[in-house]
């Protein structure tokens, strides 16, 4: 028998018919261990109020999804969506944002995402407007950025 407050039990919840989840507890510290080190460190360092969070719509992350398997298709056709995730980095805007990124974004916290495809059993950074290479090598790339992010906006509709 499983106990849903066991973090191992409800972060190695296999079945799929169920939603993936994770006590709050573990999330709030987490969240914590994040804000007391990492962003202390930093908002200290230098001399700002980082960005803690960011927010994406879900029509943004599912077009995202789609456009990487329907790109991986068209170089690939027996691709398998299992080969296929989206490696996050972490990453900071500049001190000057160009349009559409807000001034005051400058400096903060971001996420860039991109696509990932696995050769061999690793998960390789995948660009599938550079045809079948497993690398990001110039020009464009597939990949999503800007979200909304906490702050400048508004943190009361955080729960963490």
């Amino acid at each position: 028998m499983s106990n849903q407050n066991d973090p191992n039990t409800s972060m190695n919840n296999l079945n799929l018919n169920d939603p993936n989840t994770l006590p709050v507890d573990f999330i709030q510290n987490l969240v914590d261990n994040y804000r007391n080190n990492q962003l202390e460190c930093i908002n200290q360092n230098m001399m700002m109020d980082d960005a803690h969070s960011i927010w994406f719509d879900l029509s943004t992350l599912k077009s995202f999804i789609t456009e990487i398997e329907t790109q991986a298709q068209i170089i690939d056709p027996n691709v398998q969506n299992d080969d296929l995730g989206i490696r996050f980095y972490y990453a900071a805007y500049p001190g000057t944002p160009v349009l559409p990124i807000p001034s005051d974004y400058a400096k903060r916290h971001t996420l860039v995402m991109i696509p990932t495809k696995k050769d061999q059993d690793l998960n390789y950074d995948f660009n599938p407007f550079e045809g079948k290479a497993l690398a990001v090598t110039g020009g464009l790339a597939l990949a999503q950025n800007h979200g909304t992010l906490v702050p400048p906006s508004t943190s009361v509709v955080e729960s963490y």
